[in-house]
């Protein structure tokens, strides 16, 4: 690998788009790059681990917001590590919640596939499962 990078040798080494490079240089999560005589984007190996590191946080589910909060933390070098401990702890509660959620969403998928007739449509359990209570008309008193 060369010392300077274009758009799209970054993206190849990063598995990263280039619009996506782009946006995240527009939202300052990654510092615009020098340009060169012809005016294309040279990114060098600083570029490379900003983005490996942007990538993998993303990978893991991190918000833009917890990234950036992890970028500004992993610059200050001497800073303790607590507040990097604190995002990755309310994260990891986030992914522990949504791991609940899918668990119970797949037992109620499943108690509506074994509820299954495999009769008619009409008589279909899953598409009443699905659809809106019927209301019942009332008369006026």
């Amino acid at each position: 690998m060369s010392d300077i990078l274009a758009i799209g040798e970054l993206g190849r080494a990063t598995d990263t788009k280039v619009e996506t490079i782009r946006y995240y240089e527009r939202i300052g999560l990654l510092a615009a790059p020098l340009r060169t005589s012809g005016n294309y984007r040279a990114y060098d190996r600083a570029h490379l681990n900003r983005l490996s590191f942007i990538r993998r946080s993303r990978d893991l589910g991190f918000s833009l917001e917890q990234v950036r909060a992890l970028l500004d933390l992993a610059d200050q070098k001497d800073r303790p590590c607590e507040a990097v401990d604190e995002i990755a702890r309310v994260h990891l509660a986030e992914v522990e919640r949504k791991i609940a959620d899918l668990a119970a969403l797949r037992e109620e998928l499943r108690d509506m596939v074994r509820q299954c007739g495999h009769g008619a449509v009409r008589d279909c359990r899953i598409i009443e499962a699905l659809s809106p209570p019927v209301e019942t008309a009332t008369s006026p008193d």
